[in-house]
């Protein structure tokens, strides 16, 4: 699809937000990842997939909000639970070639919309399941198991223990970190790591918290 007049200042966002998280990027993901925005910029208009409207905004708070992560990411399989629009997981399969992404969400349009943008991207790394987490039964488990403000640590872990690999990793994209919410994990896991994530030109605070099973 031919890409909106705001692209050259959001191609220059986008490539000064990837520079400014160091991220060494395929010469092939900023058009990627450009073709997936200007997708969801027209999908959204009909199908509400995020709130987030301007395209500037969606480069920030969608875009390099999900790159800020990629540091993070370990192993060969990964699954993105609740991804909505495909946030993180189309952005970190475009980002990383090597990387076995599923992105699963319970929101027929939502998967509909990231199937479409598979295909239309050529994506095959990536695969998209219609299902709750809870109901979801892939063919082995995943290295890690990533969120993107799905749920509170508590939900996310309990709901997504069986799609966890032995010695895998649990990583929850969060804002605020709330002590509440980190003491009150179930049993059987722990926190390995708390990481600051420093999204270029967002202020808020956004953080990725790694758990492993005990």
């Amino acid at each position: 699809m031919a890409l909106s007049p705001h692209i050259s200042r959001l191609e220059r966002r986008l490539r000064d937000g990837i520079e400014a998280l160091a991220l060494d990027l395929p010469e092939a993901a900023v058009p990627q990842l450009l073709a997936y925005l200007a997708e969801l910029e027209q999908w959204n208009a009909a199908y509400n997939l995020t709130a987030i409207r301007d395209p500037q905004q969606m480069v920030t708070r969608h875009l390099l909000d999900s790159l800020a992560v990629l540091p993070y990411i370990q192993g060969d399989r990964i699954i993105d639970v609740g991804a909505g629009a495909g946030l993180p997981g189309l952005v970190l399969a475009i980002a990383r070639p090597g990387l076995q992404v599923t992105t699963l969400d319970s929101n027929g349009k939502k998967t509909r919309f990231m199937r479409h943008a598979v295909r239309s991207m050529g994506l095959a790394n990536a695969s998209v399941a219609e299902a709750r987490a809870e109901a979801f039964e892939p063919d082995e488990p995943f290295d890690q198991v990533l969120s993107r403000a799905f749920a509170s640590l508590a939900d996310f872990v309990t709901g997504t223990r069986e799609l966890l690999a032995p010695g895998g990793q649990w990583v929850a994209m969060k804002g605020k970190l709330e002590s509440a919410e980190l003491s009150a994990l179930p049993p059987g896991c722990r926190i390995d790591a708390t990481h600051r994530l420093r999204v270029p030109g967002l202020s808020e605070d956004r953080h990725a918290v790694i758990l492993t099973a005990t």
